[in-house]
Parts: C-alpha cells; structure tokens; sequence
C-alpha cells in the first residue's frame, strides 16, 4: 500500500512541476494529473509537527517508512501550506531521487548517520550546485553556483535530502537602514504561520516559518547577529548559532567572517544537536550520543537534568512586561526543577552597540566584494550599488540601501582604527559572557530571544532593538534559542548562552529546558492577532 501511494504521489508531483524546480508558490496543485489529492501526510503514521530524527530514523531501519514517503509528504505540505507563508523560494528538482538512494543504502544496511534520508531546507545564501543562490536578490538571479557550500557537501555526505532553498531578508538584511524582515526582490515577503500579518524576523526567516509549518525536518539558517536565534524565536522553533568556525562558512554569502556562521535550525533540540553534528564534521556530539548513530541521550532528552544547574536571568525589561511575564514563568519552571536561577546583567553592553555596526560595514565591503568575485552578476559592491539602481524590482519593499553606500566608504580593514575597534569588540563581548559566568559560576546565561511578532510594515520597517543576540554573536560564543512561551498568539524564546566551544553543552541543557518548559504550540495561520 504504501509502495503504490508513493509511486502515485511521485507522479502527481512530478506533473505538478514540482520535479522541474519551479518556484513553490507557483506550482500546480500537486495530484492535479490524476484527478484526485495525494496522500496526506497523516497517513504515514505519525506526526511530522512533532517526530524527531531518531524516531524516524528508527522506522526507516525497520522498514516501516521509507525517505522517498517523508520526503513526498514535505513536499506535499510545501505545496498545500507555503502559500499561506511564503517561505520556500524552490524546492529540488532531485529530492526524490536522492531519497530513492538513500532508501537503497537503507535497505542493504548502509546507512550514512541520522541524517541519511532526512529532508533539509536551506537558506537561500548558501551556494547549492545546480540550485539557484540568490541571497534574495536579482542581481544572483542568474547562473547557480558550480559547487556546493561546504556545509551542503557534508549533509550530502551524511546523506541529508536537499530539499529546497528559503526565502530570507535579503542580503541577509545588510542592505537598507530600515529594512523588513523577510522580504527580498526574488521572494517577496515571508509571514509568521502564527499570525499572517506579523513579521518572521530576519534574516533566517524562511527557514524558521517553513519549519514552524512543518515544512521539513531540519533547516539550515546562517547569523552575524540574531538572524538565527531571532527566527527562532519569533516562529516558535529551535535555532543554534554555533561557536564561530565550527561551522564552514565557505560559500555562503557573507556579512563578516569575525561573526558570520551558519547553524542548524529544527523544531526540537534532538534534531538541531544531531544536524550540528553533520555541519561540524563530528566536531561535536549530538546531546552526548555518537555523530554516526545519535544514540542516547539525544533519542532521549527528557535524561537530562536540570537539578544543580544554575543559570543567570538577563531580564531585559525593554522588550516589555509581557515578555518580562514568559521569562519569570520560565525562571520557576527552572526552579522547580533543580536549577538555580539567579539574576543577571552582562557588562560592556552599550560600548559593544557602539562598536559592532561601524566594524561590520569595513568587514562586509572586505568579504562581499570577495564573494561577488566567484559568481555571474555584478562584481563588487560598487558594481552591485549600481545594478539596484538600475532594477526598480530591488525597491518595491524597502527602497534604500544605505548601508552599502555606507559599507563603500568605511575604512578597510587593514586601517588601524577599524583593527582597534575590532580587537575592542572581541574583547569585551568575551568578557562580557566569561565574567559574568565566573561571576555566578554559572552553566549559561539565558535571555528573552524576542519581543512578540511585530506587524510587518515596508513604510516603517523593523522594529528590532533586540540585544539579547550581541555578546555572543561579536565574541563568536555559542547560543540557542527554545520556545518559552507566548504573549497572545505569538511565541516568544527563551536564549541561552555560553562560553567558547560549549556547543554540546548548551545543547545538552537547552534540551533539559525545552523537556521543562514543554512551551512549542504548533501554528494558527491567523489573519492577525
């Protein structure tokens, strides 16, 4: 039974375009070449919003699920929900040949690790070969990149299905001094599935509302600043920004390579630890299981404890007293659990808001001119200054792109004061995390990740003062982001950070507190809130 509704769905999907990777939105209703829907994906037996890779994992090794039926129900979903969302920029022409390969690795028992099988979407600034990479602009619009991004060769190599590609702020929302979030000239705007009218947050911000919409089972967001932990947090999902160099960040677009990383992003911690593992090259462990297996505890994250933790509260009244409300009812969750909770405020907070975006226009002028000089379209950031100019479709949300004119006049980065402003901010945002966990003596110091969805408007743009993502996204120290609760409708996240290399680790306690906190509530597609 099963055998034969794959093999019909294939076909419809294949007669809706969706094999020809046109673009998600504008394919055809997947079923429509044999008069009748495809198989919804109830029928494989569980619940995609909330199955984890183990679990599928352990019915693909006894035969009862197949990569070819999950991937088939995803893009099933993609072509029934992202219409209401607008996430997905295009799906793979060859996702379900790749996971036709690996369902004949699993059959002769030649599994590549818990990913082989798994269907992956990633942001659209990560070079995909043969799948256009656009960074959400016109101007890569054209040929795709000959080769993959080496964090795409890794999860081919674990056997990852490339599903897709995400929409994102465009230009990963380094373009515009009041940019919104989630729009870019190739995909429009993405909205929040919790509320339609509300904003996703940026720049990850498809790949955050595809997987609050289940969309698929893992994505791939990249972060200079909370654009993985924001997305997360706005859309009720997990986001890991890892340590800075885990993570190659060859072949995707950049902002700068003092805080550039890409990270994992799912709707659990299991997963996010499990795909850190495959984008690190082993480099770290999945919740204290093997990289190959993901054995226990990451099929188990309800083993880990929080008892005699203890972990610093950063409150952050600014973002409002009903996120202030989310966090002191997480503070008691953590209570009552073993932890302790103390209150927090990390230092050096206003000098490192001074320093960060003036060192952020030399280094992008530095790392995108060397970017653009690897793919077909404008050159440098001159040349691409003046093909946005040129095209009126890379004005139709936000019109201004101030921070490149900015980013053309900034100092090099061979200039002394830039080197200074640089060596400063690596310094205090270090400082700012190490002392006050030694302070404390402390596992990690959590924060609200956001306020509620702000309504997304192109005249005003974001409404983002968020600073809870800074220390660790200058000092290069790893954080995640775990649903905490909701103001209305909208979710809200609760952020931990931690000292340098403590991926594992934090992963390992934001399971413990995703396992308390019990906060993920699946999406309402709300009109407005």
């Amino acid at each position: 039974m099963r055998k034969r509704s794959v093999t019909t769905l294939i076909a419809a999907l294949a007669a809706a375009s969706l094999l020809s990777g046109t673009p998600a939105p504008q394919a055809q209703a997947a079923g429509s070449a044999t008069g009748r829907p495809p198989d919804a994906p109830a029928r494989l037996g569980f619940d995609l919003d909330t199955v984890t890779i183990p679990q599928l994992q352990a019915r693909m090794a006894d035969g009862s699920l197949t990569s070819s039926a999950l991937t088939a129900a995803y893009l099933w979903r993609i072509e029934k929900t992202d219409p209401k969302i607008n996430a997905v920029l295009r799906t793979d022409p060859t996702a379900l040949r790749q996971a036709a390969a690996s369902d004949a690795r699993h059959r002769h028992g030649r599994s590549r690790g818990p990913l082989d099988g798994i269907p992956v979407l990633l942001k659209d600034n990560i070079n995909t070969r043969g799948l256009a990479t656009t960074a959400g602009s016109l101007a890569l619009a054209g040929d795709p990149p000959d080769t993959d991004a080496a964090l795409v060769s890794r999860l081919r190599r674990a056997g990852a299905v490339i599903l897709g590609k995400t929409n994102l702020s465009e230009w990963a929302n380094f373009r515009a001094a009041k940019p919104t979030s989630g729009w870019s000239a190739v995909g429009g705007q993405t909205r929040n599935p919790y509320v339609l009218d509300r904003n996703p947050c940026g720049s990850s911000s498809g790949s955050a509302a595809a997987l609050a919409a289940s969309l698929s089972q893992v994505a791939i967001g990249t972060e200079t600043d909370g654009s993985i932990v924001c997305p997360a947090g706005m859309n009720g999902v997990v986001g890991h920004k890892p340590t800075l160099g885990l993570v190659s960040q060859e072949g995707v677009v950049p902002i700068s390579a003092e805080q550039d990383t890409a990270g994992p992003m799912a709707r659990n911690v299991t997963d996010t630890a499990l795909t850190l593992s495959v984008l690190s090259g082993g480099k770290t462990s999945p919740l204290g299981g093997t990289a190959r297996t993901g054995v226990s505890p990451a099929q188990h994250p309800h083993n880990e404890s929080l008892r005699g933790k203890r972990i610093g509260l950063w409150r952050l009244p600014s973002l409002g007293p009903d996120v202030d409300a989310v966090m002191t009812a997480t503070a008691n969750k953590l209570r009552q659990a073993g932890a302790t909770v103390v209150e927090v405020t990390p230092p050096y907070q206003k000098r490192l808001a001074e320093l960060e975006f003036p060192a952020l226009l030399s280094e992008f002028h530095r790392d995108i001119d060397a970017y653009l000089a690897t793919r077909h379209g404008p050159r440098n950031l001159a040349a691409l200054l003046e093909f946005n100019r040129a095209h009126p479709e890379e004005r139709t949300c936000f019109a201004g792109q101030e921070l490149f004119e900015q980013a053309l006049a900034a100092p090099p980065t061979t200039d002394p004061g830039y080197r200074a402003m640089r060596a400063e901010l690596k310094d205090l945002s270090r400082r700012s995390i190490d002392e006050t966990m030694a302070a404390h003596r402390l596992d990690a110091i959590a924060s609200p990740t956001n306020p509620p969805a702000w309504t997304t408007d192109c005249a005003r743009g974001d409404n983002d003062v968020i600073p809870s993502s800074t220390p660790a996204a200058v000092a290069g120290y790893p954080s995640l982001s775990v649903p905490a609760g909701t103001v209305g409708k909208l979710p809200v996240g609760v952020l931990l950070m931690s000292g340098n290399h403590q991926d594992t680790e934090l992963l390992s306690l934001g399971a413990a507190v995703e396992n308390r906190l019990r906060a993920w509530r699946p999406p309402q597609y709300l009109p407005h809130n």
